[in-house]
């Protein structure tokens, strides 16, 4: 079947029967319906409504090789220049719609399986039945337009015990037992964003190493419906609420994150792409240019929502009648300069684009990375900037029920603008609340600083991956040489 619409989207979800745990109890009835998720759920919704609208279908969409349907264009593996501008056209009509907020939108996870499915063909060196697993299971996705999330990052006991513990004694994510049927798999997941709100979840462990010459029973990777038997998804504190007014963001974009936990979960063989070789693992993610697909629809996302932040404290400025005050001149120069750079480096990745040894399309790693090195820093600066704006107004914003009530006047008096009415500056101020102050904001600046790594980690890849680098230190070599006692 080819894309699917957001009544489809909620329905599947709806369909499920996750074994879903949240405030202690487990979750029932329909998801689509739970104070925790709907708003997300509707969001996203919307999002696949989008595709199926006929301004946008050409746009976001390109015919299945199968059978001539329309599938998403985030599943497209690009083979020239053209392929890359449509995705990223593609991917900018989401994340200007979600403003950035949703680290997990469809697209995201679209782009991270075709950049496996790119590197399919190394797995026929381990064992030809992986490779077309991957390629099978990313035509299903494809065109059925399945929602993913992912697994990979295991809690602490987990990593430390994987160094410490025989591996039949490791409690971190492992093979426990090989049957007709498929792999049994224990182990558990601490970040599977929208682990609930999906329909399938790809677990990519990274593997601890071992020293026998067996096959490593913590490498692997494979993908399965949300609802197997022994998978159990526990829920954080929700931030959602229902008021668009109260939550202008919460209410929307609250990406529900989960722990998630296999215990003793039975993975048909058709669905694991990988087994025992942890070599194989970490080949799989360089040369599917998984840094550069992925961090090519990543940077897209952080140039809409610097867009948001850049009308916000501009909106801000002028509510308190200080733009043209030369310290907010600099701040919100600050925030033009991140965007400049953001939308350059972007453009630099497809200006350098080439074509890679499996014959596709890939962006240039490099710029991308320093887009993702600088990008969680300047998230920080701007919530201070926005807390700055703010002053006190971000403490005392009364509620939308307060503005419905006997006290209203006393509200439109004294909590007005120059230009604007009382409730229209209050829903501003409470929207700079949850960036500057609230739960969702404080959630959102965690998530941006590990979203593809701590900073140590993609210093390291952006000095791994940044090219000629000979070249720098040979023109100073030759400069020298040409000097003159």
């Amino acid at each position: 079947m080819p894309i699917k619409n957001g009544k489809e989207y909620i329905e599947r979800i709806d369909r499920q029967q996750i074994n879903l745990w949240y405030n202690g109890q487990r979750v029932t009835g329909p998801l689509s319906e739970h104070p925790a998720f709907r708003g997300l759920i509707h969001t996203q919704a919307d999002l696949y409504d989008m595709q199926c609208d006929a301004q946008y279908t050409r746009l976001m969409t390109y015919k299945s090789p199968l059978n001539g349907d329309p599938v998403g264009l985030s599943f497209l593996a690009p083979k020239n220049k053209e392929d890359i501008q449509q995705r990223r056209q593609m991917i900018d009509l989401w994340s200007k719609r979600h403003h950035g907020f949703l680290g997990r939108s469809p697209d995201y996870m679209n782009t991270v399986l075709m950049s496996l499915y790119t590197a399919a063909s190394i797995l026929e060196e381990n064992d030809s039945m992986y490779a077309n697993n991957l390629r099978s299971y990313y035509e299903y996705c494809r065109d059925n337009d399945i929602t993913l999330s992912h697994a990979f990052v295991q809690p602490f006991a987990s990593k430390w015990s994987a160094e410490a513990d025989p591996v039949e004694e490791t409690i971190a994510c492992k093979v426990i037992e090989v049957t007709d049927e498929g792999l049994i798999v224990s182990g558990a997941f601490v970040m599977a964003t929208q682990g609930a709100t999906c329909e399938e979840i790809l677990v990519l462990p990274t593997p601890s190493l071992t020293f026998s010459e067996e096959a490593n029973p913590m490498a692997i990777a494979f993908a399965v419906p949300n609802d197997l038997n022994g998978m159990t998804f526990i829920c954080r504190d929700s931030y959602a609420h229902d008021s668009t007014f109260d939550y202008p963001l919460s209410s929307r974009f609250d990406e529900m994150d989960t722990m998630v936990i296999f215990d003793k979960v039975l993975i048909p063989h058709n669905r694991v792409f990988l087994y025992g070789n942890e070599t194989m693992g970490n080949r799989l993610f360089t040369e599917g240019n998984f840094l550069a697909h992925a961090g090519h629809q990543v940077v897209s996302r952080y140039i809409a929502k610097t867009e948001f932040f850049l009308g916000l404290i501009q909106s801000l400025a002028e509510e308190q009648n200080v733009t043209l005050e030369m310290s907010t001149t600099q701040q919100i120069s600050r925030v033009m300069m991140l965007l400049e750079n953001l939308k350059g480096l972007r453009l630099a990745s497809e200006a350098e684009a080439a074509t890679d040894p499996m014959g596709y399309y890939t962006p240039a790693t490099s710029p991308l990375l320093a887009a993702c090195l600088q990008f969680p820093d300047f998230h920080m600066e701007i919530t201070s900037i926005i807390q700055m704006l703010s002053s006190s107004n971000l403490i005392m914003s009364p509620s939308c029920a307060n503005f419905e009530s006997d006290i209203q006047p006393y509200l439109e008096n004294y909590l007005k603008g120059i230009y604007t009415p009382a409730k229209e500056r209050v829903a501003l101020f409470r929207l700079a609340w949850e960036l500057g102050a609230g739960p969702f904001g404080g959630r959102q600046n965690q998530y941006e600083l590990f979203f593809l790594g701590n900073q140590k980690i993609i210093s390291a890849r952006l000095y791994n991956y940044f090219p000629n680098q000979d070249d720098y230190k040979n023109m100073i070599t030759d400069f020298l040489q040409n000097n003159k006692a």
